[in-house]
């Protein structure tokens, strides 16, 4: 995917060098912006293999709302590092319960009380592509001030917006801070997933994904895996075909990677 390719090439030639909360330092650059073409197949990396299982599960983890990954890890691992066992294997109320069940508060009037009830950002989303399509306000955030001092990680890819053009579904991310060996990838192929779930339940073609990074880094321990994946020739994408269900009973089985060849895998440690 020449988009990530070159991604990685800028930092890499224009990116300087930062200390950070994690003691590695990174190769960061300001302001990454870049576009993906959906018809062109689905974004998965293909110079080095990315675990397709595992973005398909995380997807549906944020989707589930849950505040732990007790589920999530049964499997994949990927969110271990930033809980553990003695937490009960909580992470707080942050990417998907946010999508799903985002707080809203109601006063009575006649007591004077409030009452707490939940907005599911993706449902009205969804509900506002079919009834008004030409809408700008398709806006579905995670980032909450309010819980940042409980959750494990606030919300790198923390805004996103939909787009309805010439009858094809775009998909705009704004994410505060990309990871770009690790994270980036797995990052882009969730949100193309989710773009194309909403865009079938909403029948449209997925058109554009869109992806600005505000702080767009690679940890130095990194570099050498990254230098490899330039030197390799990309593959063409792979599809991705979805089972014929409404948008809410979609499960893990209802996701078919169809023609993924790769080159071989990278392993990156995680900085926590």
């Amino acid at each position: 995917m020449k988009a990530y390719l070159d991604l990685v090439t800028n930092v890499l030639n224009q990116g300087i060098r930062r200390e950070n909360r994690t003691g590695i330092d990174t190769i960061a650059m300001f302001g990454a912006h870049y576009k993906i073409d959906l018809k062109d197949g689905f974004p998965l990396l293909t110079t080095k293999r990315v675990f397709f299982n595992s973005v398909i599960r995380e997807l549906l983890w944020y989707l589930s709302g849950e505040t732990h990954i007790r589920n999530l890890r049964k499997h994949t691992k990927i969110w271990d590092a930033w809980t553990s066992e003695e937490k009960n294997w909580e992470v707080g109320r942050m990417y998907g319960y946010q999508w799903v069940n985002w707080e809203k508060y109601t006063l009575n009037p006649d007591t004077g009380e409030y009452r707490m009830s939940h907005v599911n950002q993706i449902q009205d989303v969804i509900d506002l592509i079919k009834s008004n399509p030409d809408s700008r306000r398709m806006v579905v955030t995670a980032w909450n001030p309010s819980v940042l001092d409980e959750v494990a990680l606030p919300s790198c890819h923390s805004f996103f917006m939909f787009n309805v053009m010439n009858g094809k579904l775009n998909c705009h991310l704004t994410q505060r801070s990309g990871d770009i060996a690790l994270g980036i990838p797995f990052n882009v192929a969730c949100y193309a997933a989710l773009t194309q779930m909403i865009a079938q339940e909403t029948q449209l073609e997925p058109g554009e994904f869109s992806h600005y990074i505000n702080d767009a880094h690679i940890y130095v321990n990194h570099v050498n895996g990254l230098e490899e994946q330039l030197t390799r020739t990309p593959n063409p994408l792979p599809k991705l075909k979805i089972a014929n269900k409404s948008f809410w009973t979609l499960e893990f089985e209802d996701f078919q990677l169809q023609n993924y060849c790769h080159h071989p895998a990278i392993k990156f440690d995680v900085a926590v």
